[in-house]
C-alpha cells in the first residue's frame, strides 16, 4: 500500500484525488486496506475499556474509516461517470462486501451497547446542539439496521443485505448496457430533418465512435422520453426512438425484470424483519413525510390538476394534427407518446410566437455557467470561481473551478462535467469527494454532472431551457454541499432526507428564470448582443406551459415506486409479472393516460432500484414545496440581493442536518410549508394562470 494513491490523504488542493496516478489496479488494496483499519478501529471503540462517552465513541466513530471513504468515494464517483469492465467487477465484487462491512459495524453487540447507554442518558451529557443531533442519528442508523434484534434475526439480515447490495449492482450494470445498446443507429441523414447542424455533426461524431462512420447514433437519455423527439420531423423515426427507449432492460443480456423481482421481494422481507409492514413503511419512517399515507396525500393534492391540465394540452395537440392532415389531404392519427414533444413545440410556437431554434443561440454552455450559474451564486452568498488548468481530472472533459467565499478565502473545489459518454450514467446529479467538517479539517469538494450532447470540435455548446434549468438545479446540490459549516461529517451537506435534499436544488432553479439573472447570461453566443427583451418576455411566458405534461408523468413514477415498495413478500410478482404489474399498478393510480407515459418505466427507474430513492421518488414534489415556498420568500424580500442569500444560507444552506430539517424550514419560513406557490409556480392553481415562472428539474 506504500505507493496506493488511498493510501494517505492527498496532498492537493481540497484532497482532490490524484486522478493521474489512480489506476484500477489501485481499487481492491485500497478496499482491503481501508476495511480492515476501520474493522480495527471501530473494535478498539467498542471493546475499550473506559466507560462509554461522547468523544471516545460518537466523535471516535466520526473519525475512522477515512481511507475506506477516501477509496469508496472516488470509486463509486468514478464508477458512475467514467466506468470501465475492471471498475465494474470490482464494484460486483466490493457491493456485498461493503454492505457485510456496514453490518459488522452497526451490528456489533458491544458497540451498540455504549452507542444504546449514550443515547439513554443524552439529556444528562450537557452536549451542544449539533452534538445531541449527532448522538440522535446514530441510535437511528444503529436502530434502522438491525442493532436490535436478536443474533438469529441479525443473521438473517445480513444475508439480505448483501444480496439486495449484489441486485442494486447488476441493475446499475445492466442499465449502464441497455442505454448504450439502445442507442438509435440511422442510415438516412434525411430522417434526421428538424435537427440542427450541431446536433446532426453529434450524432455522426457518436456513429464515429462507435466505428460506424456514415451513419449517424442518436444516444439515449435516461428518462421515457427523449428531448430530441421535441425536433425530428420524421413520425417513423420518433416512434423508433421511444420504442428503444421504453424496451431498455426488457429481455436480452440486460434483462432487468427479474433483477426488479427479486430485489422488491427481498426488500419487503427485510422490511418485516425490521419491524415495518413493507419497505416504504421503511424507508419513509426515516424522511419527512413519515407515512405511505402523507406521500398520498401529498400526491392527491396535485394530480388532479395535472391530469386535467395534460389532458387539456393533448386536446391542443390533436387539433394541430388534424388541421395539419386536412392541409395535406391525408388521414389523421390520434395523439401518440411519441408525437408528445414535438407538437407541444409546435403549439408553443403558435402561441408563444418563438421558436426554440431562435432562443438556443443565446444558451451557451460557458456563458449561462459563468455569466448565469455562477453570477447568481456570487450575487446571493458573494462567491467567486476560478478555473483551475493545473489539477489532474479523470477525463478531458472535466473542468475545475476553485470557490472562493465572501471575504476572499478558499472555500470549496468545484467539478464541471457536463458531456455524454457511453460509459457515464444517464441523468444528472451532484456528488462529493470530500465534505466539510470542521472535526476533520476538510473542505468541500464537490461535483455536478449532465449529459449534454458533445458538438463537434470547435462547435458551440448550445443548451435547451431545460438543460440550463437543469445546470442551475445540479448547481443548488453543489452549493448546498459547499456552503455547509458543520463540525461533524455524518451531519455534513446533502446528508439530509431525500424529500429535503432536493429543496435548495429545485430552489436554485428559480434564478434560472429570473428576469435580471437571465438578461446577464442569454447573449448570443456570436454576437455577443443580449437576447431581445420580446424574445426574453416570450421565453418567461411560457415557461408554465406543458405542466401538465411534466407533472403527471412525474406523479405517474412517483405512484410506481409507491406501488412496488408497498408490496408485501407474498405480493411480489415473478419476473415475467413485472410489466404486468407495472402496467396494472399504473391503472390503479388514476392517472394512467396513454398519452403521457411515466418519466421511467421499471426497468429503467435507477432512482428507485439502484439509485438511493427507494419509496422516496415523491421525494421531488415534496421538496418543492420547500422550494416554491423559498422562491415566494425571495420575490416578497427582494429578490437576488446579498441580505437575502445570506439568510438562507446561514438558517438551510449552511446547516446539513445539525437540526431536523422540516424545524430549519419552519425558522427560515416563519411557518409549516404551504402548497400554493407551487401550484401557481407550475401553473396549475385554479384558473390556470400563473404569473410565476415555470418549473423543469432534473428528475
Amino acid at each position: 500500500m506504500a505507493d496506493n494513491p488511498f493510501a494517505a490523504p492527498s496532498t492537493l488542493p481540497f484532497e482532490l484525488p490524484p486522478f493521474d496516478r489512480i489506476h484500477d489496479a489501485d481499487y481492491r488494496p485500497a478496499f482491503e486496506a481501508g476495511m480492515a483499519e476501520q474493522l480495527r478501529q471501530v473494535a478498539a471503540i467498542a471493546h475499550n475499556t473506559a466507560a462509554p462517552t461522547f468523544e471516545n465513541t460518537i466523535v471516535a466513530l466520526e473519525r475512522s474509516g477515512r481511507m475506506l471513504e477516501r477509496v469508496e468515494t472516488t470509486f463509486s464517483n468514478l464508477n458512475a461517470c467514467n466506468t470501465d469492465r475492471d471498475m465494474q467487477q470490482v464494484d460486483t465484487e466490493m457491493a456485498p462486501r461493503l454492505t457485510a462491512q456496514r453490518d459488522a459495524i452497526h451490528l456489533d453487540p458491544a458497540l451498540w451497547s455504549r452507542v444504546d447507554a449514550l443515547y439513554s442518558k443524552r439529556d444528562s451529557l450537557q452536549l451542544d446542539a449539533e452534538s445531541q443531533q449527532l448522538l440522535r442519528r446514530y441510535h437511528t442508523i444503529f436502530v434502522r439496521a438491525g442493532a436490535q434484534l436478536d443474533s438469529a434475526q441479525q443473521t438473517q439480515l445480513r444475508d439480505l443485505n448483501k444480496q439486495i447490495a449484489a441486485l442494486t449492482t447488476r441493475f446499475k450494470q445492466n442499465l449502464l448496457r441497455a442505454t448504450a445498446d439502445g442507442a438509435v443507429v440511422v442510415e438516412d441523414v434525411t430522417q434526421l430533418d428538424g435537427l440542427s447542424a450541431g446536433q446532426v455533426g453529434s450524432a455522426a461524431q457518436a456513429a464515429a465512435a462507435r466505428g460506424l462512420s456514415g451513419k449517424w447514433v442518436l444516444t439515449l437519455q435516461n428518462t421515457t422520453n427523449q428531448p430530441i423527439l421535441a425536433q425530428l420531423n420524421d413520425r417513423s423515426l420518433r416512434e423508433r426512438i421511444y420504442r428503444a427507449s421504453i424496451g431498455r432492460g426488457v429481455a436480452g443480456a440486460a434483462d432487468n425484470t427479474p433483477v426488479i423481482a427479486e430485489l422488491v421481494r427481498l426488500r419487503a422481507k427485510r422490511a418485516v424483519l425490521l419491524g415495518y409492514p413493507d419497505h416504504a413503511a421503511y424507508e419513509l419512517a426515516d424522511e419527512s413525510a413519515g407515512t405511505p399515507a402523507a406521500v398520498r396525500s401529498m400526491i392527491g393534492q396535485v394530480s388532479p390538476a395535472a391530469l386535467s391540465r395534460a389532458q387539456a394540452e393533448a386536446a391542443d395537440m390533436q387539433k394541430v394534427i388534424d388541421a395539419e392532415a386536412a392541409a395535406a389531404g391525408k388521414p389523421s392519427f390520434a395523439l401518440q407518446p411519441w408525437d408528445w414533444l414535438y407538437y407541444t413545440e409546435k403549439v408553443r410556437k403558435a402561441r408563444y410566437e418563438f421558436d426554440q431554434a431562435l432562443v438556443a443561440p443565446y444558451f451557451e454552455l460557458d456563458h449561462v455557467l459563468r455569466d448565469g450559474v455562477f453570477y447568481a451564486a456570487h450575487q446571493l452568498y458573494g462567491l467567486s470561481f476560478r478555473e483551475r488548468h493545473d489539477l489532474p481530472v479523470y477525463h478531458p472533459d472535466v473542468r475545475v473551478f476553485e470557490v472562493s467565499d465572501r471575504d476572499g478565502q478558499p472555500l470549496a473545489l468545484f467539478l464541471a462535467d457536463y458531456f455524454a459518454r457511453d460509459n457515464k450514467q444517464g441523468g444528472a446529479w451532484m456528488s462529493a469527494y470530500v465534505s466539510q467538517s470542521r472535526l476533520l479539517e476538510q473542505k468541500p469538494l464537490v461535483a455536478n454532472h449532465l449529459n449534454i450532447p458533445k458538438p463537434q470540435p470547435g462547435q458551440p455548446v448550445l443548451l435547451t431551457f431545460d438543460e440550463v434549468t437543469t445546470l442551475f438545479h445540479e448547481f443548488g446540490h453543489a452549493l448546498h454541499g459547499m456552503l455547509s459549516d458543520v463540525r461533524y461529517p455524518l451531519l455534513s451537506g446533502t446528508a439530509v432526507p431525500r424529500d429535503f435534499v432536493e429543496y435548495p436544488s429545485q430552489y436554485n432553479e428559480m434564478w434560472a428564470r429570473d428576469p435580471s439573472v437571465v438578461a446577464h447570461y442569454a447573449h448570443h453566443h456570436q454576437t455577443g448582443k443580449p437576447m431581445p427583451p420580446q424574445l426574453l418576455a416570450k421565453v418567461l411566458a411560457s415557461q408554465n406551459f406543458n405542466q401538465g405534461y411534466a407533472t403527471l408523468e412525474y406523479l405517474e413514477a412517483a405512484l410506481l415506486d409507491q406501488a412496488w415498495h408497498q408490496l408485501t413478500v407474498a405480493q411480489a410478482p415473478a419476473a415475467q409479472q413485472v410489466p404486468a404489474f407495472e402496467r396494472q399498478a399504473l391503472e390503479a393510480s388514476g392517472l394512467d393516460y396513454a398519452p403521457v407515459p411515466p418519466r421511467y418505466h421499471s426497468t429503467y427507474f435507477a432512482h428507485i432500484f439502484e439509485g438511493g430513492y427507494s419509496a422516496s421518488y415523491y421525494a421531488y414534489l415534496w421538496s418543492e414545496v420547500l422550494a416554491r415556498d423559498t422562491g415566494q420568500w425571495f420575490h416578497t424580500h427582494g429578490g437576488l440581493t446579498r441580505a437575502n442569500g445570506d439568510y438562507l444560507r446561514a438558517h438551510i444552506l449552511s446547516r446539513g442536518r445539525s437540526e431536523d430539517p422540516q424545524l430549519m424550514f419552519r425558522e427560515f419560513y416563519g411557518r409549516a410549508p404551504e402548497i400554493g406557490p407551487l401550484l401557481e409556480y407550475r401553473g396549475l392553481a385554479a384558473g390556470g394562470g400563473s404569473t410565476a415562472t415555470g418549473a423543469t428539474d432534473a428528475r
